[in-house]
């Protein structure tokens, strides 16, 4: 039995999803971090780019319990559907950098601009729905990246590691 769950579980395909596993943690609490304790806020894209973490923490949590139950080709698809998850939310992170460093428009919902008012009424109204925080505008930049560059980035990586895991279970034995 013993050796039955280190082979399990020193696999490569239970390491890889382990790491990517890790990866996706610390990015959505360094997120959150920013938010809560460095008080940055998000922006309605921002939000959006969160939610290829919370589908992905779970799933390749059950993606390395199949990989221990010797589902490969299982895990192999929940790897596989984690991979394009992510490559979707670098899309996203790669468009949001590029409206933040005015290569191409932002969505008119993020950029705080609304439509003019005619009476106060309307002002007031259209004051309630302004969202503040702007999507195409770098709230701060590291290393030269915003956070959506550095999601870009991060979610780059986690692609090419549910690829990797979606592979090595997919030739689990």
């Amino acid at each position: 039995m013993a050796t039955h769950v280190t082979r399990v579980t020193g696999s490569e395909a239970y390491r890889i999803g382990g790491a990517l596993l890790l990866l996706a943690i610390a990015a959505i609490l360094t997120a959150f971090g920013f938010e809560h304790i460095g008080g940055y806020r998000p922006c309605e894209l921002c939000l959006m780019q969160r939610w290829a973490y919370y589908f992905a923490i779970p799933a390749a949590f059950a993606g390395m319990a199949l990989v221990s139950a010797e589902q490969g080709k299982l895990a192999a698809l929940v790897f596989f559907t984690i991979a394009l998850a992510f490559l979707g939310n670098a899309g996203l992170g790669v468009y949001q950098a590029g409206a933040e460093w005015k290569l191409w428009a932002g969505p008119a919902t993020c950029t705080g601009q609304q439509s003019v008012a005619t009476d106060a009424r309307s002002l007031i109204e259209a004051m309630k729905a302004t969202n503040v925080v702007r999507c195409d505008e770098a709230q701060i930049r590291i290393l030269f990246l915003s956070f959506a560059g550095w999601n870009a980035i991060i979610s780059l990586l986690l692609f090419a590691a549910g690829l990797k895991a979606a592979f090595a279970a997919a030739d689990q034995r």
